[in-house]
């Protein structure tokens, strides 16, 4: 096994929302060798709006960010992560595509965003073991850090669509299935208020 090259970076091209993009990642980030089947269907089914300011909740490299940002350049895209080496490649994989409406930064869900920062869109690609209790934080915070009428998007495996469902209705009142895949469901909430 030659190590120095699994040292080397890992380069992914893909199409994202009509756009081709190329990112930069490594072994120890979800989905190193190609875009996940969940991730390129919630890309796929975001309403996102040109003006949009959106957050990507557990960025990893940055293919949900980064289609975002390139989807809504007069807003802003910030792409958080817990691990500092999704972070920096996030950033890095910003500066490769052009995307200079993008950032990203360290936070465990929204606990190091500036707390006067309001968002139109969140999105996440959740994994199955995130549990009941961050996923209710995760959707309790950013329903306070929605704009009214903002969105939040969540893709998880089909089996977790009641759990999704019902942590919505709890917090936003509502809930709507987007997409369904054929192992994932992109789920949608909207802030009324």
């Amino acid at each position: 096994m030659d190590i120095a090259a699994l040292k080397d970076d890992i380069v992914v091209t893909a199409r994202l929302r009509g756009r081709d993009l190329s990112f930069h990642t490594t072994w120890g980030l979800f989905s190193p060798k190609a875009i996940d089947e969940g991730t390129r269907l919630l890309v796929e089914h975001l309403p996102i709006h040109a003006d949009d300011d959106c957050l990507d909740l557990g960025c990893g490299y940055g293919p949900i960010g980064l289609a975002m940002a390139a989807s809504a350049p007069g807003g802003t895209t910030l792409m958080v992560d817990t691990n500092v080496v999704a972070v920096r490649y996030a950033l890095a994989n910003a500066q490769r595509n052009g995307l200079t409406n993008a950032d990203a930064q360290l936070s465990n869900g929204f606990d190091d965003i500036d707390p006067a920062r309001r968002f139109d869109l969140v999105a996440t690609n959740l994994p199955a073991k995130v549990g009941r209790e961050l996923l209710a934080i995760f959707v309790h915070d950013a329903h306070a850090r929605l704009r009214p009428g903002g969105r939040m998007a969540v893709v998880v495996i089909s089996q977790l669509r009641p759990t999704i469902e019902r942590a919505f209705e709890d917090v936003f009142g509502n809930a709507d299935k987007w997409k369904q895949g054929r192992a994932h469901v992109v789920m949608g909430a909207v802030r009324q208020e």
